[in-house]
């Protein structure tokens, strides 16, 4: 069966999940985390993606980020999958794939959706029950989105920008955020769309999405991830 082509427009935000084939651990030391995200620095530079949000779990990645090309996604993740792989294997002396197929995606409405999203992708580890402070977990861009704390990974995207004229103004309302739940039904979205390549955001930004592509976007259905999972996306 052919495979949908993937929903990515220049400059719209891309949420991006990619998990370790039949949910086996991507991570299993400190010396993997740090790899990974100084792969994904380079490779980001390389193919143009700014990154605004990211979380490393042990079985599982999220990314935020914004693209200056069509392509560029795709290419920041064949390249980090492929050289992150090599890595994985001769540090723990494997052989075979690591990844589960294709990454999974989905276009991010800025407008109303940016920093939701943002939160559901740093609120991981909370979500897991790994720590009760998502600032407690150290392989995420929560410290510095919150905290401030020097992550040259992190690009704040234009409407994080917005929450504050001084950058101490930014983290404190964006903290504060972290203070309202994300109801269910919006988890769901977020969850629904990353799995099937659907646009997340209302019903203008869908349209917005099917001008743009003069059809309706096609979407690929996916069974929801098993609730029992410890690493929930």
């Amino acid at each position: 069966m052919a495979r949908h082509p993937r929903l990515v427009f220049p400059g719209i935000p891309l949420h991006i999940i990619q998990r370790g084939n039949n949910r086996v651990p991507c991570f299993t030391s400190e010396a993997d985390y740090l790899v990974y995200l100084t792969l994904l620095g380079q490779y980001a530079a390389i193919a143009s993606c700014q990154i605004h949000a990211y979380v490393l779990m042990s079985n599982h990645v999220h990314l935020l980020l914004s693209s200056g090309s069509a392509d560029g996604p795709s290419v920041l993740m064949r390249r980090l999958g492929q050289h992150y792989v090599q890595y994985f294997n001769r540090r723990h002396e494997r052989t075979g794939t690591l990844w589960e197929g294709r990454f999974r995606s989905c276009l991010v409405d800025h407008e109303r959706y940016l920093l939701i999203c943002q939160r559901y992708i740093e609120l991981n580890p909370v979500r897991a029950r790994m720590v009760e402070d998502p600032a407690s977990y150290r392989w995420s861009s929560y410290r510095a989105n919150a905290l401030g704390e020097a992550d040259p990974l992190i690009t704040p995207h234009l409407v994080y920008m917005g929450l504050g004229t001084h950058a101490s103004e930014r983290r404190a309302s964006y903290r504060h955020l972290f203070g309202e739940i994300i109801p269910d039904g919006v988890m769901r979205q977020i969850r629904d769309a990353s799995n099937s390549n659907a646009p997340l955001g209302s019903a203008s930004f869908a349209e917005h999405v099917r001008t743009t592509l003069g059809h309706a976007p096609k979407t690929s259905r996916r069974g929801r991830p098993k609730i029992a999972d410890r690493n929930l996306p």
